[in-house]
């Protein structure tokens, strides 16, 4: 599953994820110094996972992981051409989620593309950039449908009003609108999927400030009440405080009494993508297997191999916090607590499975 990391130019998407995949990348203070997307794979920290091969005398440790891309910045005329354009459209299409970084800080050696700090007008250009993109292709879409429907084709048709409708609502120029929209679509939505809209991605807002703890009030200041009202939307961050912790190990840390809140970051993005984690765990390793929430029992053994859907007999599962109380699997039959399920049955997050096929 890949996120994209988005922004205007020089906000701090490229030190962002220098600090996330602690991969080197061209950072310098002018627009569009990323071209090409860079790309990451990033562990997703999970304390369940060091537990349990501790429990287990595990061999190896395996974790969830995420794929960030650095996707070269956007400027208003995207959806026209300007800039990077088209070139910067496609990059986003390609990405199950959005990490949109905003520029709060202060700095005048570091240039902002509209020579001025306006956070909430930011947010406004990127997200009516992606909405613009998405009528040219509902536009183009109604077209090829419409000639469908003289036909009398009714799936044609049905789909053709639930563009029309999403046409209205894209006129609005309100990337929450759309999503509810999305939402109350509920299983029509696979009609349109095949769309690939910008603005039906989830997105996270990383709002990169000098002062974290004040970020409220910087809400307040600049009025950006969608972000205000809901803190799951956004994440606060020093993002060059973040790069400069990659050369300080823990100790130099704690002495500077600094603390990174990357993690913090790396399980919004996780649950950005909806998704969730099982266990297995063994003496070989103890493995996270990501899955999307609601997955059945069978559907989630094709995360291990696809052998483990199609022949599926049953599973045997134990949430994580009673095989961390009772110690071992054996105690855990002794009391009762593995539970063998069926094909029907939907995995919750921290299951630790064991199948059988």
């Amino acid at each position: 599953m890949k996120i994209g990391i988005v922004g205007l130019p020089n906000v701090g998407k490229s030190t962002l994820f220098k600090a996330l995949t602690k991969i080197q990348v061209d950072i310098n203070n002018y627009p569009f110094c990323t071209i090409e997307p860079n790309t990451g794979i990033v562990e997703v920290p999970d304390i369940r996972i060091d537990q349990l091969a501790k429990l287990f005398n595990s061999k190896k440790k395996i974790y969830s992981t995420i794929e960030f891309v650095d996707i070269a910045g956007l400027v208003e005329g995207a959806s026209e051409g300007q800039g990077l354009g088209n070139k910067f459209l496609q990059n986003i299409r390609e990405v199950d989620a959005i990490v949109q970084v905003v520029r709060f800080f202060k700095n005048s050696n570091i240039t902002h593309i509209k020579e001025r700090i306006n956070p909430k007008e930011d947010i406004e250009i990127i997200n009516t950039e992606l909405i613009l993109a998405d009528l040219e292709t509902i536009k183009k879409r109604i077209d090829k449908i419409s000639k469908q429907t003289k036909t009398g084709d009714k799936k044609a048709l049905k789909i053709l009003t639930i563009i029309q409708k999403l046409e209205i609502v894209l006129n609005n120029n309100n990337l929450n609108q759309i999503q509810k929209f999305i939402k109350s679509l509920g299983e029509d939505f696979e009609l349109i999927k095949d769309l690939s809209l910008l603005s039906f991605k989830p997105t996270l807002y990383v709002l990169n400030t000098n002062y974290p703890e004040k970020i409220e009030e910087e809400l307040n200041k600049f009025k950006i009440k969608e972000l205000k009202s809901n803190s799951q939307n956004y994440i606060a961050l020093d993002i060059k405080i973040e790069e400069e912790l990659l050369d300080l190990n823990d100790k130099e840390q704690q002495e500077l009494e600094l603390k990174s809140e990357l993690n913090k970051l790396i399980k919004k993005s996780y649950k950005l993508l909806n998704l969730m984690t099982y266990l297995t765990a063994g003496e070989t390793e103890t493995r996270a297997w990501q899955i999307p929430i609601d997955s059945t029992a069978p559907e989630a053994g094709r995360a291990i191999h696809s052998d483990f859907q199609e022949k599926f007999i049953k599973a045997e599962i134990i949430p994580y916090e009673k095989l961390i109380k009772t110690k071992s699997r054996t105690k855990a039959r002794e009391l009762g607590l593995l539970q063998t399920v069926g094909k029907d049955y939907i995995i919750q997050d921290g299951d630790v499975i064991e199948f059988k096929i």
